[in-house]
């Protein structure tokens, strides 16, 4: 019992070989936090039995003796306050200020015991002995070796150490090596979990050793840095603080996202395996919560719009399990591979989150409307129905919302009636229906498909103008009056079939040729009122089967200038005029469109050929579009006094709000919207609408560059071409390199030689038609030279 005592009381960590190891005193040295619980966990493995106890007091009978166990609480709870206040003033004057200025200020002392990284693997101990550079210092390892270290290898310094000699590093070594039992690390845990504490190393050796002297707070280091279940470490001021973990839950947490892991990368590489025709839908991947979670992980990281780290981290995990690396580009191929993405995935779409479907909900409400089809302008609607009407677009338009009617006056005069789809008659302002086509701002026409602004059904059913049936519309008449009308259209025709009909000049299509008439006169009058002809090219791709690898492209080249797109053209120029003037007459806020006269010198371009090319360089010049919401503003490129969008309110939410403040006005409803309101929309549905581009493998020269020629291909590109060609020439080119996803284009032209192989044989006889020498030339020049026999 005595020795016992002594030995308890001793406080050196320098055993002798004879002294039992650190552990047989852990009951001793785990005073500090004063758990009962935890003295009986400890003490029970020393083989100690609790008896009865009362008034918070343990009593130990045995024989009528405190039992060892006793004996040491009581020393220790009688020494607890010396201790602690000796750790204090140990950790804070000597320990602390070494971390700080360790970590912080990165400054070492001669003669401080630290451990460093040596490499990935091995961590050594070793003594500070003098700076080396600025940062950096010498030390001496416990194998001996002198090396120099950067301040970032230091692990950990023991504290209170000064002037250590590095021979002594293995027998302190060996002394930290036996006196490691993982079991008290475990104990600590228990404690520390239910206060959901952390700690430092040092404060750790005070809770299990009851010391925080060097031996002790050096063993909890180890432990510390061993252990991967119950604490995890974080970085904090002067040194390292372990947070406790949960250890079962987190450790079967971590194997369970490993397992969950495999598991789907099996799936991503079972689909890449698949044919074309029979990976899993899209819908598929999106059914269970987990695999969804991971899937729109890869496609955030593959569009570069992570919503959250975590979501980054996830898709970075996927691609390092695959071995791929971790990019954008990796996880497109990826989606693709496993038939998420279609093989010509449009990036844009989903980088700009444009809608390209409607939600179920939507979907219902569009069916409601075609099935009530309210009508509140049905009793002063007028009845234009004996009327013929003409509608003209692209021959794949779905949505028909402009249509043409003339007829000559008794004096001479031509009187035009545009019809616009009414879509206002069925949609309110503020609806369900409403906000969603105005958070969509437009239809999008894509040469792969089409995203329209309302539903598809109900834009193409309950508003779109449709040949032979009863139609709701806008009618503007040139005379700027404007009403709400029935229609019935006559024809729909394509720009293709409305040009033939012009050039036959039928009799029975003389109102068509009306319309062509009253075209050429606006287009006449509005030159002399300082417009700009701006009619170009203009490009149309279709792709009627997008998801092949090899899918078909049809190009459509339409050219402005063309009679019938003229025609249409200045019909929708003049629409716009008289809503515009309408509108300032009523005092009606609306979105008005005006743009300043631009300083464009005709002279000076009269060297370009008319058309696309001249257009193109009075567009570079030009000011840009200015709106007023409150009165009408002259637009100087189109020579008008005012001009309002009008022509498409199933396409664009601009249009449909300017229907809605004429619509209500002939009503005489209060306005739905002030010009402030129009403001504040028209800003928010600038930033919804976006415009897909094109290209074209016919191109016109419309520039010179210093790197080449530029070309009009729906973007602009540049190209070197063969000597004489001048501005004005078309040329003929081919893709040479194309990176859609990264709007990359690059051409090469097309160049056709034709060339002529000449070969000329001369024979040589004497005087007695004796052969004597033959003689052959071969020549090849350009057909153009074909003319100039060569030399022999």
């Amino acid at each position: 019992m005595a020795m016992a005592a002594r030995t308890v009381n001793s406080y050196s960590v320098f055993r002798c070989a004879s002294s039992p190891p650190l552990s047989v005193f852990r009951c001793r040295r785990l005073h500090h936090f004063g758990s009962f619980s935890f003295r009986r966990v400890i003490c029970s493995r020393l083989g100690f039995r609790f008896p009865n106890f009362r008034s918070g007091e343990l009593i130990l009978h045995c024989d009528g003796v405190h039992s060892l166990v006793d004996c040491v609480m009581e020393e220790l709870e009688a020494i607890r306050s010396r201790k602690r206040a000796r750790a204090a003033i140990r950790m804070g004057l000597t320990s602390n200020e070494i971390l700080v200025d360790k970590l912080e200020k990165r400054m070492l002392q001669t003669g401080l015991l630290l451990e460093f990284r040596k490499d990935s693997e091995r961590m050594l101990l070793a003594v500070a002995q003098k700076p080396d550079g600025k940062k950096n210092w010498m030390v001496t390892d416990q194998n001996g070796v002198t090396s120099s270290i950067k301040p970032q290898q230091i692990t950990y310094v023991v504290p209170g150490v000064e002037n250590f000699d590095h021979l002594e590093i293995s027998c302190f070594l060996q002394k930290a090596e036996d006196n490691l039992d993982p079991i008290l690390l475990e104990y600590a845990w228990v404690e520390l979990l239910e206060k959901n504490k952390s700690v430092t190393a040092e404060e750790l050796a005070e809770i299990i050793f009851g010391s925080s002297d060097p031996m002790e707070s050096y063993c909890a280091h180890l432990l510390l840095s061993k252990d991967e279940i119950h604490f995890t470490v974080v970085e904090s001021k002067g040194s390292d603080l372990y947070t406790v973990e949960e250890l079962i839950r987190s450790k079967n947490a971590k194997e369970a996202a490993e397992r969950e892991l495999q598991e789907f990368v099996q799936l991503l590489e079972s689909a890449k395996a698949m044919p074309l025709n029979s990976k899993p839908s899209k819908q598929s991947w999106t059914v269970e919560e987990k695999t969804r979670w991971r899937i729109e992980a890869l496609e955030s990281y593959a569009i570069d719009a992570y919503k959250s780290d975590e979501q980054k981290r996830t898709a970075g995990a996927i691609l390092k399990t695959m071995g791929l690396p971790k990019l954008a580009s990796s996880a497109i191929n990826l989606l693709i591979d496993i038939g998420y993405f279609p093989v010509h995935v449009n990036l844009d779409l989903l980088k700009l989150n444009v809608r390209t479907e409607y939600s179920d909900d939507i979907l219902s409400a569009a069916e409601d409307l075609l099935s009530m089809s309210p009508d509140s302008d049905e009793t002063i609607r007028k009845d234009l129905t004996h009327l013929k009407v003409y509608a003209i677009d692209v021959d794949e338009a779905d949505e028909l919302d402009d249509a043409l009617s003339a007829t000559r006056m008794q004096d001479g005069r031509i009187k035009v009636w545009i019809h616009v789809a009414d879509p206002t008659s069925l949609v309110q302002p503020g609806s369900k229906i409403d906000r969603e086509a105005m958070r969509r701002g437009t239809s999008i026409f894509l040469p792969t498909a089409t995203f329209p602004m309302f539903p598809e059904k109900l834009a193409m059913e309950g508003m779109s103008l449709q040949q032979g049936k009863l139609c709701r519309a806008v009618t503007v008449i040139a005379e700027y009056e404007v009403v709400n009308s029935v229609i019935r259209p006559t024809y729909m025709l394509t720009y293709e079939s409305a040009n033939e009909l012009i050039h036959l000049n039928l009799e029975e299509e003389a109102e068509l040729k009306l319309l062509s008439e009253a075209a050429t006169l606006r287009l006449q009058w509005r030159r002399q009122q300082g417009a700009i002809d701006t009619a170009t090219i203009e490009p149309r791709i279709k792709v009627p089967n997008p998801d092949d690898p090899e899918p078909s492209i049809t190009l459509y080249v339409e050219n402005q200038a063309d009679p019938a797109m003229r025609l249409v053209t200045e019909m929708m120029i003049l629409c716009g005029e008289a809503v515009a003037t309408f509108g300032s007459f009523n005092n009606i806020p609306l979105p008005y469109r005006g743009q300043p006269q631009s300083n464009i010198n005709a002279f000076a371009f009269s060297h370009l050929p008319e058309g696309p090319v001249r257009s193109a360089a009075y567009v570079k010049v030009m000011r840009a579009v200015e709106m007023d919401f409150r009165k009408a503003v002259r637009h100087g490129i189109l020579g008008v006094p005012g001009y309002v969008q009008f022509t498409s309110p199933i396409r664009r939410y601009m249009d449909l709000l300017a229907h809605y403040q004429v619509k209500a006005f002939l009503r005489g409803d209060l306005l739905p919207f002030t010009a402030g309101q129009l403001e504040g929309m028209s800003s928010l549905i600038t930033i919804h609408s976006r415009m897909a581009k094109g290209f074209l493998t016919v191109a016109l020269v419309i520039g010179c560059s210093g790197s080449g020629i530029m070309f009009y291909v729906g973007m602009q590109a540049s190209a070197w071409v063969s000597a004489g060609k001048k501005i004005g020439d078309e040329i003929e080119v081919q893709v040479e390199e194309a990176h859609p996803r990264d709007d990359v284009l690059s051409l090469k032209e097309i160049v056709r030689e034709y060339k002529i192989d000449l070969q000329l044989e001369i024979s040589i006889y004497d005087s007695q038609d004796v052969w004597l020498v033959k003689k052959v030339w071969s020549f090849e020049f350009p057909l153009e030279a074909s003319q100039q026999m060569p030399r022999a």
